[in-house]
């Protein structure tokens, strides 16, 4: 007896902001999303920690095309420290491996922050997906083994303390460049006022200029085909109402508009003179392409006018572009 066939999976061409949930990983989510919409491609733009909730972008179809951008975009965080305990992951989800000193003052802890803004150098975590000699850092952390590790530079934005109870709990809003770690900052943080401390909470409230008050909050079924059909669909219907433009994700780019036949040649590769009146674009740099409201791909631009491709969408049939 043959197997049953499987639906087609569609293209969709969208972006979902998703406010995580605690206690699953960010592909589990980015999963559940793909089956529920039955699409046929979709990308996360960076990862949260399981532990971790909070706005987690999510790129169906010719939208993973500019997720890039999202990985190399400053990010904001709320994060709650706890301070006289170590843990072997930096969070709370290691075990405890330390105490020290509890009781941290919100003055003593402001001096402190103040030395942890601007440019820093950190020690990625053993607990990382990092990776040595192909494999992930937190392969050799679980088999007990501590690997050597360089300082990698940083930049912390904005440290702000948000609160402090004095008896060792703290929390901080933290924006910071890509590849920080708020973990590491939380114990090192913990080590500036000579104690141990770890990340006891983390909510991620943006990513570039996508913001969690955007983002759709739903507990999505981690299995379809347990869940109840009408569970089901409540969701489908929730996150398809919630779907934004491809373009959601570049809206920091200045817009640059191509004729049908401009646009047609930049679809196919070809740099193209953008022809759009003084002052209108920047000198420049990377542009949004669009032919009227559909967005043709991400270009680069330079003094001259000519936009010569970066990233070209692939046009839906029937299109104005072929």
């Amino acid at each position: 007896m043959s197997a049953p066939r499987r639906t087609p999976r569609e293209r969709i061409d969208a972006v979902l902001l998703l406010d995580k949930r605690a206690g699953i990983t960010s592909n589990d989510a980015l999963m559940q999303v793909r089956r529920l919409l039955n699409a046929a491609k979709a990308g996360h733009g960076g990862t949260l920690d399981p532990m971790a909730t909070g706005l987690l972008p999510i790129a169906l179809g010719e939208a993973t095309k500019f997720l890039h951008d999202l990985l190399d975009a400053d990010k904001t965080y709320e994060a709650e420290i706890r301070f006289g305990i170590a843990t072997e992951t930096g969070d709370a989800l290691g075990q405890e491996i330390a105490r020290g000193r509890a009781e941290v003052s919100a003055d003593e802890l402001e001096v402190a922050l103040g030395g942890f803004r601007g440019p820093i150098e950190q020690v990625p975590p053993m607990y990382s997906a990092l990776k040595r000699a192909g494999r992930p850092l937190y392969e050799y952390a679980r088999a007990g083994q501590t690997l050597a590790r360089d300082a990698r530079p940083v930049t912390i934005h904005q440290l702000e303390l948000l609160a402090c109870d004095g008896a060792g709990w703290a929390r901080v809003r933290v924006s910071c460049s890509k590849g920080t770690y708020v973990r590491t900052l939380a114990e090192d943080i913990g080590k500036a006022l000579g104690t141990v401390a770890h990340l006891s909470a983390l909510r991620r409230t943006r990513v570039g200029v996508l913001d969690l008050a955007d983002a759709l909050r739903i507990d999505l079924p981690l299995q379809l085909g347990e869940a109840a059909p009408e569970s089901v669909a409540a969701a489908r219907a929730a996150v398809g109402a919630a779907l934004l433009p491809p373009d959601a994700l570049i809206t920091k780019l200045p817009r640059c508009a191509l004729d049908a036949a401009s646009a047609a040649r930049f679809a196919h590769g070809q740099p193209v003179l953008a022809g759009a009146p003084a002052g209108t674009m920047p000198r420049s740099g990377r542009v949004r392409v669009y032919h009227g409201e559909a967005l043709i791909g991400v270009g680069m631009i330079d003094e001259s006018g000519v936009v010569a491709p970066e990233r070209v969408v692939s046009q839906p049939p029937g299109s104005l572009v072929v």
